[in-house]
C-alpha cells in the first residue's frame, strides 16, 4: 500500500514545526488570514518555511488572495504549494497558475452532501490537488480549521483524476478509521492536534503521525 501522505497544517512555533518533521510529515502548512487563531505574517511564514527541509512540501493556506499576497509569500521560494481555501472560482485558479507556474495549487473543497464531492470536478484540470474539508456554518468567520467532519463515505466510491486529501475533524483516535473509510492518499490535520485553538500540542502531532502510518 503506498504511503499516506500526512499534512501537519496551522503551524506557528519553530518548536512545533520541528515536532512535525520529526514524527514524519510529508507536508507542513502555514495559515496567512488574519481571522485564524494560527495566522502568521509572511516575514514569519519565511523564517518558519526556511527550517523545512527540501523533501517536505511547504504550503501556504490563504483565502481570496490577490497577487500580491500570492508573491510576497513565495518570495525567495518560501512556499512550493497554494492551498486557496475561499471562494475562489475555476477563473481564478487558472489566472494563478499562469502567474505562477512555479507554484503548485491546492483547491479546498468543502463538503456536506454528496452533490459537494460532485462539484469538485470544476477545478479537477486546474488544481494540483483537491482538499476535501468540512463544510463551515454560513456565519462562521472561519471556511475551516474548527474541528467540523463530513461523512467519510462520501467519499467511499470517489474516483479520483487526480491528487487529494481529506481534511476536517481528524484526530488521532479517528484518522485511521478515516483512512479505511474513505482511502484518503493525503490526510489534513490542525485542530485535531491542539490544546487549544491555535496552540499545537507536539504529542498530539505524534500521536496523529504514528496513527497513520500504522494504517
Amino acid at each position: 500500500m503506498p504511503r499516506i501522505a500526512i499534512k501537519i497544517c496551522g503551524l506557528s512555533t519553530p518548536e512545533t514545526l520541528d515536532a512535525a518533521l520529526k514524527a514524519g510529515a510529508s507536508h507542513v502548512g502555514f495559515v496567512h488570514f488574519a481571522k485564524s487563531p494560527r495566522h502568521v505574517v509572511p516575514d514569519r511564514l519565511a523564517q518558519l518555511a526556511a527550517r523545512v527541509p527540501a523533501h517536505v512540501m511547504k504550503v501556504a493556506v490563504v483565502v481570496n488572495p490577490d497577487d500580491a499576497l500570492i508573491e510576497r509569500l513565495a518570495e525567495g521560494g518560501s512556499i512550493d504549494a497554494l492551498q486557496l481555501h475561499g471562494a475562489e472560482p475555476p477563473v481564478r485558479l487558472a489566472a494563478i497558475r499562469a502567474r505562477f507556474p512555479g507554484l503548485a495549487v491546492w483547491k479546498a473543497v468543502p463538503v456536506k452532501v454528496a452533490g459537494d464531492i460532485h462539484a469538485a470536478g470544476l477545478y479537477h484540470d486546474l488544481a494540483d490537488l483537491i482538499l476535501f474539508d468540512a463544510k463551515t456554518p454560513d456565519n462562521a468567520d472561519l471556511p475551516g480549521g474548527m474541528g467540523l467532519r463530513f461523512d467519510w463515505n462520501l467519499l467511499g466510491g470517489y474516483r479520483a483524476s487526480g491528487p487529494w486529501g481529506l481534511s476536517g475533524g481528524l484526530d488521532p483516535d479517528n484518522v485511521r478509521d478515516a483512512i479505511r473509510i474513505a482511502h484518503a492518499p493525503l490526510v489534513d490535520v490542525s485542530s485535531g492536534v491542539e490544546s487549544a485553538p491555535g496552540i499545537k500540542d507536539v504529542d498530539k502531532i505524534a500521536a496523529f503521525c504514528k496513527a497513520v502510518k500504522s494504517s
